[in-house]
């Protein structure tokens, strides 16, 4: 009986190790992945931060009454939901989920959903919450042209006021160790700061209305691209933890099988031991 509990620890113990090989390689993949992207998320966050300059001073300064500043007729609110499109990345998609599910249940309000991500929009069939578009396998490092093709969908729905309002909902890496849910309000045009106006760069007399149309999409693909890049990075850094922390506790278990294989070795030698012994004893 003692050989047999030896086998199946040891079986167990062969087990644990292979997944602390799969969790350590998995970790180092995403390790790479989040270095690669976080480069890319710091130039284009000095990009974004020039583009959001140059759009302040045409709203700060534009005269004439537009839908991409004072709004349109529709009081419906479209939410472009960022989440990952693999999962083994800890709490990343629910936290995103459960904080717009917090705000729309607080304002009861009616609203439209664009899901980007398949995590996501398995999570939303199984709340029975309805989107109106669904963008999945996403590249690693997202791309203009898929970041442009996502907001388009929602910007071609604000220009025929079947939505009034545009925010975009993802994981904002703050640092390297900090990462939060932002809802961020982009049409009609919002910023967070609205102070530094700055009035060097933009000549308002030359822009109308059909070249304001122009900048807002400039503008809405720079930053939902930025907001791609972001809810990446988090998404790698949540998978980095993840597999850490994976990692940290198969060796706690495989400790405690080594100790419970030796223990229990022992306790089948000292046993064989004594069984010798009591036969020597019995043949005298």
């Amino acid at each position: 009986m003692a050989g047999a509990g030896l086998v199946a620890i040891k079986r167990r113990i062969r087990s644990i190790t292979n997944t602390t090989k799969i969790t350590k390689a998995m970790g180092l993949v995403s390790t790479s992945k989040y270095q690669k992207i976080r480069k890319k998320l710091d130039t284009n966050n000095n990009y974004v931060d020039k583009l959001e300059e140059v759009i302040k001073q045409v709203k700060d300064n534009y005269d004439e009454d537009s839908i991409y500043i004072k709004g349109n007729k529709s009081s419906k609110k479209m939410y472009v939901v960022l989440t990952s499109d693999t999962g083994l990345c800890g709490g990343f998609n629910w936290a995103i989920v459960n904080e717009l599910i917090s705000k729309l249940k607080d304002n009861k309000e009616e609203y439209d959903i664009i899901i980007v991500g398949h995590k996501g929009r398995v999570i939303f069939k199984k709340l029975n919450i309805e989107t109106v578009a669904e963008y999945v396998d996403i590249s690693d490092v997202p791309t203009q042209k898929e970041a442009t093709t996502i907001i388009n969908h929602a910007f071609n729905m604000y220009n025929n006021d079947e939505i009034g309002e545009v925010y975009i909902v993802y994981k904002k890496l703050i640092s390297a160790l900090k990462n939060e849910v932002k809802i961020e309000k982009l049409l009609p045009l919002n910023f967070e700061n609205e102070e530094n106006r700055n009035k060097e760069y933009v000549n308002i007399e030359a822009i109308d209305e059909k070249a304001l149309g122009e900048i807002t999409t400039l503008f809405l693909g720079g930053k939902t691209l930025n907001s791609m890049l972001h809810s990446k990075a988090s998404e790698h850094k949540s998978r980095m933890e993840s597999m850490g922390s994976a990692t940290e506790n198969a060796n706690d278990i495989l400790d405690k099988l080594n100790l419970k294989y030796n223990r229990s070795r022992q306790y089948s030698i000292t046993q064989e031991i004594s069984e010798i012994v009591g036969g020597a004893e019995a043949l005298k």
